[in-house]
């Protein structure tokens, strides 16, 4: 008897850690106690830089059209604007089409495009910066060739509105009005005639040719020195 009463006091000295960890992780909530506010707090710092990574993603794009407006400047003969409010895509993409390659089309925002023009000749391209435009870069000599195609389209589709806004040729500012004298500039071919014409005639036509624009007088001195190349391979050509 005394054996076995040993043995049960021990059993109920001996703690139970099963017991007591129960009672830990499971105690009761004190119903008299107000329950307080949540100390629960949503990882809100994930997203604080998201707007910062769009605001950087979007000036690279401005940067970009900038850049790429800078680049067409570059052996740029003439840049104008085009209208194309209510264009649709697929009238976007024919025009793009009628142009040769030596014209661009870009369309770029008009502050962009004016960030670019700043500080040179084209910067008289001003009054164009409003409303909705398409820009023609012409990378030729010929005008009225690079002008046609647009002209075109305009009649073809039925485009009254849609008109050029404006033009800058040579530094010169030119309002929609005024395409008339762009779109009638002589071409190449018709300034070599002219100049082998004032090689022949008095001195005083010679003096009108010189005192024509300077685009006319480049092609008229690129002429002459080609004409006096030929006669010279002429020449070898009759001494061998």
């Amino acid at each position: 008897m005394e054996a076995t009463a040993t043995a049960t006091a021990m059993s109920f000295a001996l703690p139970s850690t099963k017991i007591q960890s129960f009672h830990i992780l499971n105690r009761p909530i004190n119903p008299f106690n107000k329950p307080g506010p949540t100390t629960f707090k949503p990882h809100r710092h994930r997203h604080r830089h998201l707007p910062t990574i769009t605001a950087a993603i979007s000036r690279g794009k401005k940067e970009e059209t900038v850049d790429t407006v800078r680049q067409q400047l570059e052996n740029c003969y003439l840049l104008a604007g085009i209208n194309y409010k209510g264009f649709t895509v697929k009238q976007f993409q024919e025009l793009r089409k009628t142009f040769p390659e030596t014209t661009k089309l870009i369309v770029a925002k008009n502050t962009l495009v004016f960030k670019a023009l700043e500080g040179t000749q084209w910067e008289t391209l001003k009054p164009c910066m409003k409303g909705m435009n398409v820009w023609l870069f012409v990378h030729t000599e010929e005008i009225p060739a690079a002008l046609k195609p647009y002209r075109d389209f305009q009649k073809e589709k039925k485009l009254e509105d849609n008109d050029f806004t404006g033009a800058v040729f040579e530094g010169k500012f030119y309002a929609p009005d005024e395409f008339k004298k762009l779109e009638t500039l002589p071409t190449r071919a018709e300034i070599y005639a002219n100049l082998l014409g004032s090689l022949k005639a008095p001195a005083s036509a010679l003096v009108g040719t010189l005192q024509a624009p300077a685009r006319e007088l480049l092609l008229v001195l690129k002429a002459y020195v080609k004409k006096l190349e030929e006669e010279e391979e002429a020449a070898a050509g009759a001494a061998q």
